[in-house]
């Protein structure tokens, strides 16, 4: 027969096992967070790139980015470069677009757009056969300004980013490979990390519009020294 918790305080009961909930202030949960990841984290981290794998930790509670998350040389030092120069971040989703924290992107003269909802980018796509996302790439690449790309969902923009880069026609000053899936995700990944372009990359499998925005805002608040 299940048996219903009963709350008893700070304790919770449930069947034969005794749960103590933590109580925490609200401001001080997410520094409680990063504690406990801290502490669980079996491998040590280079201080560098430490803020961003904690960061994406944290919004995944996969504890596998530590070992995935890869970057190239120099990467975070190029993206830092960026922001403070006040550089536009494209991705592409809407919903890694509003992971992304506002108050700092304006805090740092930066803006963060998608261009994947834009009905040119929607009539390229339905006239020549490929993705939004493919062309939402192009379109990015003409627009003339610096660009960090993070990509969090469709490998045909990791894809097209390698593409056009190999071209000449595309070279953002950091991309963020993180899409998530099973058909050409690993080799959009495997593209990415034999350019020479800079990058943070999640290989494997995962990744996600949430690691996309979550890499963002770490190196935001890297940044804004934070």
């Amino acid at each position: 027969m299940c048996k219903t918790p009963v709350s008893k305080g700070n304790f919770r009961e449930k069947g034969d096992r005794i749960l103590k909930t933590e109580y925490v202030l609200p401001s001080e949960i997410e520094k409680r967070s990063f504690e406990i990841i801290e502490s669980e984290l079996k491998a040590r981290i280079p201080d560098e790139i430490k803020p961003i794998v904690l960061r994406v930790i944290h919004t995944t509670a996969d504890f596998d980015f530590a070992d995935n998350l890869k970057f190239s040389e120099n990467a975070v030092k190029h993206a830092l470069e960026a922001i403070k120069s006040g550089v536009t971040i494209v991705t592409d989703t809407n919903m890694a677009r509003a992971g992304i924290n506002r108050a700092a992107l304006e805090k740092l003269g930066c803006r963060a757009v998608c261009f994947m909802a834009d009905e040119d980018v929607a009539k390229t796509a339905s006239q020549r056969g490929i993705t939004r996302a493919a062309a939402s790439v192009e379109k990015a690449a003409r627009q003339g300004f610096p660009v960090i790309y993070a990509v969090g969902n469709a490998p045909t923009a990791l894809i097209e980013i390698c593409e056009s880069a190999a071209r000449g026609e595309f070279s953002p000053a950091l991309v963020i490979g993180a899409p998530v899936g099973f058909v050409n995700v690993i080799q959009s990944k495997e593209m990415l990390v034999n350019t020479r372009l800079p990058y943070i990359a999640a290989m494997g499998r995962k990744g996600g519009s949430t690691v996309a925005a979550a890499i963002v805002n770490a190196l935001l608040y890297m940044a804004g020294g934070r």
